[in-house]
């Protein structure tokens, strides 16, 4: 039976072992990866834009987005109090009170 000391000599011999095969895998991967990118005209930006935004042309650069959005115009208001809403996402609170009392939607259009 191996000793104690020759079991953790394996260990560190199996774990050095582990690490070069990880870096080689991941040196292949990313040389796999480059290969591609060059064929298809790929930069870093592409694969990190949303894919609607990314090019749809071989080489041409992905238009970089300003990250912010614009507002979108209120389409309802509560007669009361002058709280609006777009008409996209949830129903404000107040509409859905107003809703249930039986009005409609079309009552708060601005």
């Amino acid at each position: 039976m191996p000793t104690l000391q020759e079991l953790l000599d394996q260990k560190a011999a199996l774990d050095r072992q582990i690490a070069d095969a990880t870096k080689a895998s991941r040196a292949e991967a990313i040389a796999q990866i480059r290969t591609l990118m060059t064929e298809h005209g790929l930069t870093p930006a592409d694969l990190t834009a949303p894919a609607h935004k990314r090019s749809s042309g071989a080489g041409s650069p992905a238009k970089a987005g300003t990250g912010s959005r614009a507002k979108v115009a209120a389409k309802y208001r509560h007669p009361g109090s002058g709280a609006t809403w777009s008409g996209r996402g949830l129903k404000p609170k107040w509409l859905t009170e107003q809703l249930a009392n039986g009005k409609q939607v079309s009552d708060f259009a601005i």
